[in-house]
């Protein structure tokens, strides 16, 4: 009976220490959901956008949302991320560092179409002289995007700021040929969405948070 007792307490002792030695585990296991929490998501005409993105390395945060309306065809929900928040175009375009904009697809889209209202964009929002200068990275971004075919609803279109390379592109989260247009294209593209000459000005309200 004794050899019983003495064996059931050393079972019970090796048991306990087991499950000390397993805590500092545990600990771990319960704090991980809590660290790896997706971001808070905003819902726009159906879509939904993270409240945070990262660029280049950084981590911008979500300046504001808008949809692109023609009559009473939605063409895009857009948001447009930041390191800081403005709440101005001159406040947007001052700014330093990574940007970006992203576009989730309402409709179908062909390319042509794409290229030709953001051809007419940021053709609305420069000087005969910068276009002069925009030319190249135009027509390659052009290229790029002619090269897609069409967009559908729900791809998602990022157009990104990498300082030094210039505006990169992604859909649906695959690289889309090289950078385009050094420093000076995405503040174009930036202009056509926020400047004084906008594609929707309900849209550019949205983008800046108003």
């Amino acid at each position: 009976m004794a050899a019983g007792y003495h064996g059931c307490m050393n079972t019970c002792r090796r048991q306990s220490l087991h499950w000390l030695s397993l805590l500092p585990v545990l600990h771990l296991l319960a704090a991980w959901p809590a660290s790896q929490a997706a971001p808070p998501r905003v819902e726009v005409a159906g879509q939904w956008f993270d409240t945070t993105a990262q660029v280049a390395g950084s981590n911008l945060l979500l300046n504001g949302t808008g949809v692109r309306q023609v009559a009473w065809f939605k063409g895009f929900a857009a948001g447009l991320y930041l390191l800081a928040h403005a709440a101005s175009a001159e406040q947007a375009l001052a700014q330093t560092g990574p940007k970006r904009l992203q576009l989730r697809m309402l409709r179908e889209v062909p390319a042509g179409e794409f290229v030709k209202a953001l051809n007419k964009g940021v053709a609305r929002n420069a000087s005969p002289r910068e276009l002069q200068i925009l030319e190249p990275a135009l027509e390659q971004l052009d290229q790029l995007i002619g090269a897609l075919g069409k967009v559908q609803p729900g791809d998602v279109v990022d157009l990104d700021h990498e300082p030094g390379r210039g505006l990169v592109m992604r859909v649906n989260g695959t690289l889309r040929g090289d950078a385009v247009g050094g420093d000076g294209m995405f503040p174009a593209l930036l202009r056509a969405f926020v400047g004084d000459k906008p594609y929707d000005d309900k849209l550019k309200a949205g983008l800046l948070g108003h």
